[in-house]
């Protein structure tokens, strides 16, 4: 069968892939192996923060006298109910996509499929049975998978990756988790939430390595506050299983010293691979290296006619970044002049309490250009809005060009600021200066109100802060 578009894998890069094809005229077909909305509706972005929502209910209950509310006896996290209602969140969010492909006339295919030579496409279904589909536009978006480390094998029962961290059957009462990027943070702070007694161990000088350092730095604080036992510096260096328990072997560099930390479970989150295997990539002759498919700005490959968006291609693997590649290969491909990704606006998010939003330079990287800079903070401990919300911990800093008074990052870490981080990217997107954004009048009280405060700090005339 022809079609004009096909799109391989259906999460956040390859869905809107295919939805913006077809809205632009194209005869679009997307092929899934496995769930409608790739990882990210089914085991990442989306049923992760349903476990996160019900931690953040569980720790209300607990702490529900300080609001003047009693309840009575203690709450239980019941682990099972958790689990059941985040599967049921991301099955709605997959059927979602099924509605908006079938709404926009995307043939879907089951299967999994094989770029070939001469525009076509090999889809093996399930039964083993196969089928060639042809078309002049192929796009590769298969995102990625669990990095798998020698010293961590995973056996999907002591030694796991996200997917299995998202349905355990049990609640562990220890768990070490390795890494401390976005997904390993994210699963520490929901185990550490319901109880388990959680190791975090951090290969880098700080939790976070890519937040600026007074964000990690606060993260970090608000972790150990829970208990949570924080290690940075260090690696795992091995995992022995003995019975139902893991002698985990911790190295920490910065005191050239060796521990054993016993747990339940041991959680590897030190990134993700590129799901690039058998993908006929050699065989068509389309360029890649260190695990990524080579682009150009509009995201054609070496090849005419064949395209890859998403964690397949070099830059920041997050489901946003995915969409935004989407829609500008799919309008270049239709002979439109969209504007290219902005990469050094990409915002990033981590749904911890405190939450983590950032965008464009830390302050660190800002004096490693050579840049000379203003740093203005407001921390939420001022704010009416967060003291009135009963967490004030955290806060906003900007660091801004103290010549040209451009905004070079801003970096936020309290409740909520995961929904204030857009306005600073569309700001710096439309290239309107700090002193502009500071002149908006800011709701008050707001959280958003401290973006006005922390520029105000970094010219010396802070009221608040």
């Amino acid at each position: 069968m022809n079609y004009d578009l096909i799109v391989i894998g259906s999460g956040p890069g390859g869905y809107v892939a295919a939805v913006k094809g077809a809205q632009m005229g194209m005869k679009t077909a997307v092929v899934e192996r496995e769930n409608l909305g790739g990882i990210c509706l089914n085991w990442g972005c989306i049923p992760t923060k349903a476990l996160l929502k019900s931690a953040q209910v569980y720790n209300y209950i607990n702490h529900a006298a300080n609001y003047g509310v009693a309840v009575g006896e203690a709450a239980e996290a019941d682990l099972g109910a958790m689990v059941a209602r985040s599967r049921g969140v991301a099955e709605t969010m997959s059927k979602g996509v099924q509605f908006l492909l079938k709404k926009n006339n995307v043939d879907v295919i089951m299967g999994t499929a094989k770029v070939a030579p001469n525009h076509q496409v090999e889809v093996t279904a399930a039964d083993g049975t196969k089928q060639t589909y042809e078309a002049p536009h192929i796009i590769i978006a298969t995102g990625a998978r669990s990095k798998v480390m020698p010293s961590m094998p995973q056996d999907g029962k002591h030694i796991i990756g996200y997917r299995e961290a998202m349905t355990l059957p049990f609640k562990p009462k220890s768990m070490v988790v390795c890494g401390s990027g976005a997904i390993g943070s994210e699963f520490a702070f929901f185990y550490q939430s319901i109880g388990v007694q959680v190791t975090l161990v951090e290969f880098m000088p700080q939790i976070l390595p890519n937040e600026d350092e007074d964000t990690a730095s606060q993260v970090s604080r608000s972790f150990r506050k829970m208990g949570m036992k924080v290690m940075t510096s260090s690696s795992v260096e091995k995992v022995e299983i003995e019975g139902d328990v893991c002698h985990v072997t911790i190295k920490d560099s910065k005191k050239n010293s060796e521990s054993v930390v016993d747990c339940d479970v041991v959680l590897s989150a030190v990134g993700v691979v590129t799901n690039l295997e058998n993908l006929g990539l050699e065989e068509t002759g389309i360029a890649f290296e260190r695990g990524k498919i080579t682009v150009d700005d509009y995201y054609q490959t070496n090849v005419p006619g064949y395209y890859a968006i998403g964690d397949v291609v070099h830059g920041p693997a997050l489901a946003h970044v995915a969409s935004a590649e989407a829609i500008c290969c799919v309008e270049k491909m239709c002979g439109e002049t969209p504007h290219t990704v902005n990469y050094s606006n990409i915002p990033g998010c981590t749904y911890t309490t405190p939450e983590v939003a950032s965008v464009g330079l830390t302050e660190k990287k800002a004096v490693e250009a050579g840049k000379e800079i203003l740093v203005g903070k407001f921390f939420f401990k001022a704010s009416g809005k967060a003291t009135a919300a009963g967490n004030n911990d955290g806060f906003v800093k900007v660091v801004v060009d103290k010549n040209t008074d451009e905004i070079l990052g801003c970096h936020m870490c309290g409740d909520n600021v995961t929904e204030m981080i857009a306005g600073i990217v569309t700001a710096r997107q439309n290239g309107l200066t700090a002193k502009q954004v500071a002149s908006a009048i800011h709701p008050h009280p707001t959280m958003s109100e401290a973006i006005m405060e922390a520029i105000e700090a970094a010219y010396g005339k802070a009221i608040h802060a």
